[in-house]
């Protein structure tokens, strides 16, 4: 029953019981009743969606790093419209044909929009590890300590003093739970939801209705142990297969500066200059029309810059099945293809 019904049937039964109720009485108890639904609701809205990642906006984005886009996209967005628009006054729309200014802004703000989320995805990416690399241990300790004649509590107390990694705080949650009298599936159910990772979900899962059940809770651990150890080695296992097309697709963008920085350096160069010999002499004849060098360049650096874009995300799809895995990538190749183009070629 909802504190609302509570309410309402506890005001329900007050005539029946032989008591006089004013009606004052009987509308400030309406009166104050709505008030705590108000402020119920208030605080629902301020717990989950947008109200609590305007309240806590770090927490919000150290759990969900998608959620720093509200952030670092206007952030990008302000920089490429301001810069441009700023350009443009102070120099008029030459300014966006005769220099790569206007390229520099729209990278700095590409750079500024995917930065932070590679960056905190990176660090979720690390938190998801350490927790599946030490899930199976926490498992298979507390089966051990359970059949050793330790009560539940008793032995995830004990547990709870060693070291986990990440899953370490979260293990001493669920030791204090425990403590509090907290019944072991309904602790286990609430340990799932605060790690927040698949295969402690999937892990959790498999327990609690095990237990439900009346099953032996020593031998759930140690097949829930066994489950997220052979998770965990085929994850590995995959990463490193596919660890080779990485290197493929981070050696090809290489690759391809180095061909770039090669035929503008010598080839185009040497058209540029023979266009502008010819030019010079007053001849007639033309030596395959003039070469523009800064228009080349600038087309290569774009599509540079794009390759570099992309196939960073493809080396995140091929190395950890996740597009968002891929910005790390994708930043550094794309910082590395503007300070190529931009000091050496």
């Amino acid at each position: 029953m909802g504190f609302k019904e509570i309410i309402d049937d506890f005001l329900n039964r007050l005539p029946d019981r032989g008591e006089a109720v004013d009606a004052p009485v009987a509308d400030a108890f309406e009166e104050q009743e709505q008030e705590i639904f108000g402020k119920i609701e208030d605080q629902r809205k301020y717990r989950e969606g947008f109200y609590r990642f305007i309240r806590h906006p770090l927490r919000v984005m150290m759990e969900d790093p998608v959620t720093v886009l509200f952030i670092s996209v206007p952030a990008a967005l302000l920089l490429l419209i301001g810069g441009s628009v700023s350009l443009v006054m102070s120099y008029g729309f030459g300014v966006l044909f005769t220099t790569t200014m206007i390229d520099d802004i729209f990278v700095f703000s590409l750079l500024i929009a995917i930065v932070p989320l590679a960056i905190l995805d990176l660090k979720e990416a690390l938190r998801v590890s350490s927790i599946e690399a030490s899930l199976p241990n926490f498992f298979r300790d507390v089966a051990g300590m359970n059949d050793s004649g330790m009560t539940l509590p008793h032995a995830i107390h004990i547990v709870s003093e060693g070291e986990y990694g990440a899953l370490t705080p979260h293990v001493r949650q669920l030791d204090t739970e425990m403590s509090w009298g907290v019944p072991f599936v309904e602790a286990i159910r609430r340990f799932g939801k605060t790690v927040n990772t698949p295969l402690a979900e999937r892990s959790v899962d498999l327990i609690a209705h095990a237990s439900s059940a009346g099953g032996d809770v020593s031998e759930v651990l140690r097949a829930a142990a066994h489950d997220a150890y052979e998770f965990f080695n085929l994850k590995s296992e995959r990463r490193n297969g596919m660890m080779i097309y990485m290197i493929i697709i981070v050696m090809s963008f290489f690759v391809f500066l180095f061909v770039i920085g090669v035929l503008s350096s010598t080839f185009l160069s040497t058209m540029a200059e023979a266009g502008e010999a010819v030019a010079a002499s007053g001849s007639s004849q033309t030596f395959m029309g003039t070469v523009d060098l800064f228009l080349y360049n600038r087309l290569f650096s774009h599509s540079a810059l794009i390759q570099g874009l992309f196939s960073g995300l493809a080396a995140g799809i091929m190395g950890e099945g996740r597009v968002l895995a891929g910005l790390k990538y994708s930043a550094i190749m794309v910082l590395i293809a503007w300070v190529a183009f931009r000091f050496f070629i």
